[in-house]
């Protein structure tokens, strides 16, 4: 069955992606490309496992992290660390790549290492391998990874032991990803919001909603009426869950994960953050992009803000005519497209938040 799904994905992805798939060849290449193999490291010395390569506005650094516990779990990874690093405590940005990507391919894709570069934050990209997914897809509809465990405690504890080696202001540890990678986002924050304090979330399927693969396939397609299930469930579960901020951006034209999943996101977020006195925010709509005799009229950008007092807690942003695709990425990248650029929109939602303990 999961082989079936994947096909019907792989087709999915090809027809909403043609104007890309001139370049998919060359990119598949380079993403089913193994990194250079190292010793296995453990929880306290992952940077034993690492390669530094110079990179012109800090260190970029690929390695292997190898989780504690029985079974041991061992997880690629790229690392960005600015040059400012020493100046002070650094916020650090977990990046989480979609599928039929790998983290080099979502760091040039994003841009989000000159991004960060310019802001102080180091950058840290768990990959998914080959070995566990086919198309390096993040099992964000497992029931085990959806309660906090397989993969997602692989990424919390790599991000421990990348906090503990350098100088990362541990209440500024942000989780952003597309599609497969911002489910997995969403899931960190839920299951370690202690770690968490904000989630970007772009092109990202409803959470908690399905336990497997033939299920994720018709959320992704048709979103799902329990949205707020999973919601009342962890709540009734933690009453004293801390407030998550989440910047959620999505394409009206996206036939992947169909638009009807960031309406059902922006209602768990509501009903997560009901207790910090949310309420709604004008909705504001901005132009971009040129007229051509293809688009007769310009593009637009629709954001809906839900704020706690002055602080916004919820950004919810629909870009018109944007596929399945990072939105401002380098669109020689597969799943990326011009648009407004997603990175400077999340930094700048982040900017604002950080955890209070």
């Amino acid at each position: 069955m999961l082989k079936k799904l994947n096909r019907i994905w792989w087709n999915s992805l090809k027809q909403a992606n043609k104007r890309q798939q001139r370049r998919t060849r060359t990119w598949l290449k380079a993403i089913t490309a193994k990194p250079k193999r190292t010793a296995s490291g453990n929880a306290a010395a992952a940077t034993a496992t690492s390669a530094q390569q110079p990179a012109p506005d800090g260190l970029w650094r690929s390695g292997y992290y190898t989780s504690t516990g029985i079974p041991a779990r061992r997880m690629g990874y790229r690392l960005f660390v600015p040059a400012s690093a020493h100046a002070t405590a650094m916020p650090l940005l977990v990046m989480l790549h979609g599928c039929q990507q790998n983290a080099a391919d979502f760091a040039a894709g994003t841009r989000m290492n000159q991004l960060a570069a310019a802001k102080g934050y180091a950058v840290l990209y768990p990959e998914q391998s080959l070995r566990a997914h086919t198309h390096r897809c993040w099992k964000w509809y497992d029931a085990a990874t959806q309660r906090g465990a397989g993969d997602t405690q692989v990424i919390a504890q790599m991000i421990d032991a990348i906090a503990a080696q350098h100088a990362i202001d541990r209440s500024r540890i942000y989780a952003c990803g597309i599609s497969a990678g911002a489910a997995m986002a969403q899931i960190l924050a839920f299951t370690y919001p202690q770690l968490i304090a904000a989630v970007g979330l772009h092109s990202s399927p409803v959470f908690g909603t399905c336990r497997s693969a033939t299920e994720a396939y018709g959320v992704m397609q048709h979103g799902s009426a329990n949205a707020l299930a999973p919601i009342r469930k962890l709540l009734a579960a933690h009453p004293d869950f801390p407030p998550m901020p989440a910047i959620l951006i999505g394409g009206d034209d996206d036939r992947i994960v169909r638009p009807v999943n960031q309406m059902a996101l922006l209602m768990q977020f509501k009903l997560l953050n009901a207790a910090a006195g949310i309420a709604a925010l004008p909705p504001v709509t901005k132009s971009f992009g040129r007229i051509s005799r293809q688009f007769p009229q310009k593009n637009t950008m629709q954001t809906q803000d839900f704020a706690a007092g002055p602080k916004v807690m919820i950004r919810s942003i629909h870009i018109g005519r944007l596929g399945h695709a990072w939105s401002g990425g380098d669109d020689h990248y597969a799943f990326h497209a011009k648009g407004p650029d997603a990175g400077k929109l999340v930094l700048a939602f982040f900017a604002k938040h950080r955890r209070s303990h």
